[in-house]
């Protein structure tokens, strides 16, 4: 299958592309940029050939011969969508909406999306559902909502969407992140010996490592098109769903001599638990390979094997924010976030 993946240099893609091009496809990749600079260690065999272009500008020669395209190439996490609202719309939004539109008339058959449980926002009671009325607290979240109406409408005979709503990531990576939740935790574990928590804890979050992402995009690009023809899926496994506070916990049991300490209740009022049970039975092939208690092994072990200092982990190409914040602040892209060179 020929495959273009947009963020091949991001944090899943430079997992994914590799893990692709190992099960025998041909992959072209679309990224940017904007976190080239950031690279934690060499852990990938392959590596695919990759243009860097905003998706803005992908025009219909990019797509020729395509069979399937997976879409990540957005504005990362909930600060960086707050940092620039409107061109948080223009790119994952109306950007997203044009390569659906575009992938469509090229005659590509499959388009995966990267969606997000984080659309769920504030949930009570029983474990959400792909059923579940969405709840999104962000601009990135609510981005991930109209994706998923405007493309689904797209979907017909010849056009075959589907929605991967992941849990919050987690793991090791080339392409690190060390602003999400159980990395920066790690991230803190190793550097200064201490998580110390501004918040009790309380909230839930379910955690899927970007490896069991990785399976899933593969899994759903090779399933039958009627099991993933305009279907969104939970990515995760519901034995997943996790306390921050647990997190925490895992991870300061996991990095030696660690502190941990809790504080009163924080203002993020995001809290929400998950039910994976659609991908587990219907996505062939699929079944998770981690939970937090292996990753923060993992993590341990590579912070170990690269010696990871505190400026590292501190380093801006490591956290979104940072990195789109130096770069607005250099000029080196404009305020419509495009490359100004």
């Amino acid at each position: 299958m020929n495959i273009l993946v947009t963020g091949t240099e991001g944090y899943i893609g430079s997992l994914l592309a590799p893990m692709l091009i190992q099960r025998g496809h041909k992959v072209l990749g679309v990224d940017t940029g904007f976190y080239k600079v950031g690279w934690l260690y060499n852990g990938t065999e392959y590596t695919a050939k990759t243009y860097n272009k905003d998706i803005r500008r992908i025009v219909a020669e990019d797509l020729q011969d395509v069979d399937a395209v997976v879409h990540m190439a957005e504005l990362s996490n909930d600060p960086t969508g707050q940092l620039s609202p409107n061109i948080t719309y223009d790119i994952n939004h109306k950007g997203s909406v044009r390569l659906a539109e575009l992938a469509k008339a090229a005659g590509v058959r499959r388009f995966v999306y990267m969606s997000s449980c984080s659309v769920y926002g504030v949930a009570t009671g029983d474990d959400v559902t792909e059923e579940s009325a969405v709840n999104p607290q962000t601009a990135y979240a609510e981005c991930k909502t109209l994706v998923e109406r405007d493309v689904q409408a797209m979907a017909d005979d010849g056009f075959s969407p589907t929605f991967m709503r992941n849990a919050t990531a987690f793991g090791a990576s080339p392409r690190m992140r060390f602003d999400i939740v159980l990395n920066n935790l790690a991230g803190l574990a190793w550097t200064t010996k201490e998580i110390k928590m501004t918040s009790d804890g309380t909230p839930w979050r379910p955690l899927v490592h970007v490896l069991d992402i990785c399976k899933a995009i593969a899994c759903a690009l090779e399933a039958p098109r009627d099991i993933i023809h305009n279907q969104i899926f939970n990515v995760g496994d519901t034995a997943n769903n996790y306390r921050v506070r647990e997190v925490a916990q895992i991870v300061a049991n996991v990095f030696p001599d660690c502190q941990l300490s809790f504080g009163e209740n924080g203002s993020d009022n995001r809290s929400y638990r998950v039910s994976f049970e659609k991908i587990n039975k219907t996505l062939p092939g699929f079944k998770c390979d981690w939970n937090a208690l292996l990753g923060a092994q993992q993590l341990f072990n590579y912070f170990t094997l690269i010696d990871m200092s505190k400026e590292t982990f501190l380093f801006r190409g490591f956290t979104r924010l940072k990195q789109l914040e130096y770069l607005i602040n250099t000029q080196q892209i404009d305020e419509n976030f495009f490359w100004t060179y």
